[in-house]
């Protein structure tokens, strides 16, 4: 219990340096402070190869930077925030997801979907060796290949003067989708609990 106790305290202190407790409500930051802490303790035990040893570190697993759940979090509370953005509904997503087909005409999109589809793969490879840090190798990935694809390729354009938006990618908004759908079932496999804001 001291260690998870220290790693909410933790946590609220991070989101406190980056002034999220000024634009989440309150119950928006303890689920984070929650999420992260717990999140970040059990991650940084299951990314590593359960039969190598390691040195604990609070401040390495509550780094936003690089392979830690609090990466991972704020990767995949920002794909969940381009829908809100766009003012896209979920049950319009997944009526889109039946109807639409998935356009791929620039190398990050198909990099993106390539990197989608190989799940059930690495899922077939844990439950062969049961090590978990597998999975969390190819969530890290993912979220990396996301924020290049993020990086590149407007899902939601917004007229620079008035920031009103102008043009919604739908094909885009669906790999943002597919994207989210496997980070958080990633998550549920590692016991992980994402939040929508953080």
């Amino acid at each position: 219990m001291d260690l998870l106790d220290e790693g909410v305290r933790r946590a609220e202190n991070k989101l406190k340096e980056k002034g999220r407790d000024k634009v989440l409500t309150a119950e928006e930051m303890d689920q984070a402070m929650k999420a992260v802490a717990y999140s970040c303790i059990k991650y940084a035990d299951l990314s590593k190869n359960r039969c190598h040893d390691y040195i604990f570190s609070f401040d390495r697993m509550l780094d936003d930077r690089g392979n830690t759940a609090a990466y991972l979090l704020y990767a995949y509370t920002r794909i969940r925030s381009i829908a809100r953005l766009a003012n896209v509904s979920e049950e319009k997503l997944k009526a889109a997801a039946h109807t639409m087909k998935i356009v791929l005409d620039h190398e990050k999109e198909w990099k993106l979907a390539k990197c989608i589809i190989r799940f059930p793969d690495v899922i077939e490879k844990i439950l062969d060796d049961l090590l978990l840090h597998s999975l969390c190798d190819y969530i890290y990935e993912l979220a990396t290949v996301f924020t290049e694809f993020y990086d590149q390729c407007y899902c939601v354009e917004k007229d620079r003067q008035t920031g009103e938006i102008i043009n919604i990618n739908m094909s885009r908004l669906l790999l943002c989708e597919a994207t989210a759908s496997v980070i958080r079932t990633g998550f549920h496999i590692l016991g992980i609990q994402p939040v929508q804001k953080m």
